[in-house]
């Protein structure tokens, strides 16, 4: 295997993104990080940087195990990466425990002060 790889084939290879296209407009437009500064795709990769990509609300972050070129099966993925992501990041793609629904009968109109209260009491105590 090679010393370096480019940041958008490495993270093509170990399947953060279906396609390298999309690892580089990650990378455009700011959304992964090697080491704490922002990354070109351009940019090489080496063992033991850390890479960290937003996607969404959540930030991941993989360790560099070996620097890989070509697109790895799912299972081979950890000899290439370690993936160093902090529970709490994770917590984030959890749908929140309690969930309410408010529904009211088409045509009733707006709640009355007596049922904004009720509303507000109910949202209040989550």
């Amino acid at each position: 295997m090679t010393d370096s790889v480019r940041v958008d084939k490495f993270l093509w290879s170990i399947r953060v993104y279906k396609t390298r296209s999309e690892a580089a407009e990650a990378c455009r437009n700011g959304h992964v990080t090697v080491n704490g500064s922002s990354a070109k795709s351009s940019r090489d990769v080496k063992h033991g940087d850390t890479i960290k990509v937003r996607k969404g609300a959540v930030h991941y972050s993989w360790l560099v195990v070996q620097p890989v070129d070509k697109r790895q099966g799912a299972k081979l993925v950890e000899q290439y990466a370690t993936d160093v992501t902090p529970q709490s990041e994770l917590d984030k793609l959890a749908p929140p425990n309690e969930m309410i629904f408010l529904k009211r009968e088409h045509g009733t109109g707006r709640p009355t002060k007596k049922e904004r209260r009720e509303i507000d009491r109910l949202l209040g105590d989550m």
